[in-house]
């Protein structure tokens, strides 16, 4: 009888254009993975262990992430919208983005510090109380996106646009914004902006 307390390890392996709703991935410790092209939606990753493994092309959306540990994992070309990493393991959490989708998803209460964003849609996400500091928004799209908060402090936003933070609200010591993005800094105080001249 296997212990519940032992979990399986799988390490270096490639998982390659699989749907993983019909064909439910093992409870495991995953290291060195690569997860191409396949199907994770609605699947429940409760309870899995990531460290160092890469999603590429693969759709993540709606999937449950109690207790889920992504340890130093980079996300490529991926579909995650309407997660919740607030759920995650915290120990070790590190991830990074690019080319992703990651719209109405929450990192309530995060720790994301140096994180990587690039290329990647981040419309309506909750960064509330999350600490950002020194992370990169690089070309991204933060329409509607909530910083309530949140430590933004050394966090570049400077090729990213439609963002709305208050300055109020947040920790801003030393963020960096772009002379184009000024107005989503101030936009409580509907007023307007001429960046012409």
């Amino acid at each position: 009888m296997v212990n519940k307390m032992e979990q399986l390890y799988i390490e270096e392996k490639t998982f390659n254009k699989i749907d993983f709703k019909s064909l439910p991935l093992a409870i495991a410790n995953y290291e060195y993975c690569i997860f191409k092209h396949s199907d994770l939606s609605n699947t429940d990753l409760s309870d899995f262990k990531f460290s160092d493994c890469q999603f590429i092309g693969c759709n993540l959306s709606l999937v449950k992430l109690r207790n889920t540990a992504f340890r130093n994992c980079q996300f490529l070309d991926c579909k995650l919208m309407g997660l919740h990493f607030e759920d995650c393991n915290k120990f070790g959490f590190t991830l990074s983005f690019e080319n992703c989708i990651l719209n109405h998803s929450s990192f309530f209460e995060t720790k994301l510090k140096k994180t990587i964003f690039k290329n990647s849609k981040l419309q309506e996400v909750d960064f509330s109380e999350c600490d950002l500091s020194a992370a990169v928004f690089d070309n991204c799209d933060l329409s509607k996106a909530t910083f309530v908060r949140t430590n933004i402090e050394k966090t570049d936003f400077t090729s990213s646009i439609n963002y709305s933070i208050d300055l109020d609200l947040n920790r801003i010591k030393k963020a960096k914004f772009s002379q184009s993005g000024i107005s989503g800094l101030l936009s409580k105080y509907d007023i307007e902006i001429d960046l012409t001249n």
